[in-house]
């Protein structure tokens, strides 16, 4: 039997950088169109990672163009032990510091983690060895204290099978994967895209955060102070960058789902669809989709109500012009009496 634990760390780094295209093989079945229609990984640099004694493998993985992946994997002993809480919490802090020295900035905010503990090579069904179940779910949530028995069979729950002798078991923080072939690669590059895709999210959920405030300061600008600094062409130009920003970004969050769609009941798509409710993705795109509404209502009554004012302007200055001219006129008038009389 075979035991491994694999951490990555998926952050977003400034600049885009090369790597050769990973494509991970796999014995289940997948259609023809697979590797072609998820986010390809490209891996850019692969090398010796010592933690604690224990020697590994640390690759630097990207997504095109600013995603880094930070992978560490490790063969392990004992997987079913208390001890791999604080390895893996070690081995993810190695990660960490990884990305950081690869440019990737605000780590601790904008980063996914997560820890897949893998058991192959066993013979008999995956099922023997949920007599660790309390071990396994503490491993999954990262807590060290004695869970609750229901709370232990709810962590559980959230598991698929597909040949009689794997099994995979799925929570927010990490994930057990059981395969007797030991045909993970693929398994793991999917979480791997789920992490990358709740990222996504909530990047641009901080995103749309900043244009909210960009905007609410733009509509409380005092018409008084800056009467002739402020111009409908702001608004205008606002307005524009939402509808680009709110395109770009249905175009990138809907591409993916769509693209696992397309895989329909395979079993990719039915793993793909568990992940991602244990991960909210709805509840992120949901909430994405009603800010990107509600930013693009206030561009919208802005734009209305600088239009509106600069009607007014307009009407106010013909108003004057015909004031002027009528002033003038009458004092040309008053002119052309006055020399008449003379």
């Amino acid at each position: 039997m075979k035991n491994k634990l694999i951490c990555f760390l998926v952050g977003q780094a400034p600049h885009d950088k090369k790597g050769e295209v990973l494509q991970s093989p796999t014995i289940k079945s997948v259609p023809h169109y697979f590797q072609t229609t998820v986010p390809q990984q490209f891996l850019i640099s692969q090398e010796k990672l010592v933690v604690e004694n224990r020697e590994g493998m640390i690759a630097l993985k990207t997504y095109h163009p600013h995603i880094l992946l930070a992978e560490a994997s490790f063969d392990i002993d004992n997987i079913f032990s208390e001890e791999m809480i604080l390895f893996k919490d070690v081995v993810l802090d190695k990660c960490r510091d990884f990305l950081k020295e690869k440019g990737v900035k605000n780590v601790e905010e904008f980063s996914e983690e997560y820890s897949v503990f893998v058991v192959s090579g066993y013979e008999g069904n995956p099922e023997q060895f949920l007599k660790h179940k309390s071990i396994i779910a503490g491993l999954l949530k990262s807590e060290k204290l004695a869970l609750d028995p229901a709370e232990v069979d709810y962590t559980l729950a959230s598991q698929i099978k597909y040949a009689q002798n794997d099994l995979v078991i799925v929570d927010w923080d990490g994930a057990f994967i059981f395969d007797k072939e030991g045909d993970y690669a693929s398994t793991i590059e999917l979480l791997q895209l789920a992490n990358f895709q709740l990222l996504r999210y909530r990047i641009l959920d901080n995103q749309i955060d900043e244009r909210l405030h960009r905007v609410t300061k733009l509509v409380n600008e005092s018409p008084i102070s800056k009467r002739f600094l402020f111009s409908k062409t702001d608004v205008n130009q606002a307005l524009k960058e939402n509808i680009l920003v709110r395109s770009l970004s249905i175009s990138e969050f809907q591409a993916l789902d769509r693209d696992i769609k397309l895989i329909g009941d395979w079993y990719f798509a039915r793993l793909y669809d568990l992940v991602s409710k244990k991960f909210k993705l709805e509840e992120w795109r949901k909430t994405i989709k009603d800010k990107l509404d509600a930013i693009e209502k206030i561009y919208q009554v802005a734009s209305e109500k600088f239009t509106i004012s600069w009607e007014r302007r307009g009407r106010t200055l013909e108003l004057l012009g015909w004031y002027v001219l009528l002033v003038g006129w009458l004092a040309l008038l008053i002119l052309d009496i006055y020399f008449y009389k003379k």
